[in-house]
């Protein structure tokens, strides 16, 4: 498999808008913390979550291709569980489905650090103190960070997970990441 320094400079190398590079790096963040959780492989789940834009600067003008590219891409990098992930991050439009908890935890992890990342941004404190009752409240607000999917942070329930913990544990595994990804 390879190692999170190899996986950062594949990320790197596509030339990506800084934003997307700190998305990996707060999707990392969540899906490491959700690993020990399902009793998944933290190394595992964190590089996919890394990796599961890397041919987003090829794809974004070919949403049907996004995912795909990327799991061609590492066919040889990661097992099966992680491509399938990774493809089907983008179900609704590569018409690969969601079926394991390793997919549903992509689709939320990589869905809720827009939600916090925008709450960060408008908090005077950005991350310190950002609890998960202020992330429901936002979510409710549809004009708050708009191009957030709700429906896609609320597959958390499908991997067992209450709302209120999955942001819990969301905040604290972006927190680590702020100083980062420029929140905070």
């Amino acid at each position: 498999m390879i190692t999170r320094d190899a996986a950062l400079a594949l990320v790197k190398a596509q030339n990506p808008e800084l934003h997307l590079v700190h998305h990996a790096v707060q999707t990392e963040a969540v899906m490491r913390a959700l690993a020990p959780r399902f009793d998944a492989d933290p190394e595992l789940w964190g590089t996919t979550g890394l990796l599961h834009d890397l041919d987003y600067p090829m794809t974004k003008d070919t949403p049907e291709r996004h995912g795909l590219v990327a799991a061609e891409m590492l066919a040889q990098e990661l097992p099966a569980e992680a491509l399938h992930a990774i493809s089907a991050h983008n179900e609704e439009c590569t018409g690969v489905a969601a079926q394991a908890p390793f997919d549903y935890a992509l689709r939320a992890a990589e869905t809720v650090t827009g939600l916090v990342s925008a709450a960060a941004l408008v908090r005077p404190t950005r991350m310190e103190g950002m609890q998960p009752k202020s992330l429901r409240k936002k979510m409710k607000d549809k004009s708050f960070a708009a191009n957030v999917s709700r429906e896609r942070i609320q597959e958390c329930e499908r991997l067992g997970m209450d709302l209120s913990d999955f942001l819990a544990l969301s905040i604290a595994a972006i927190a680590d990441v702020a100083a980062e990804t420029g929140i905070a």
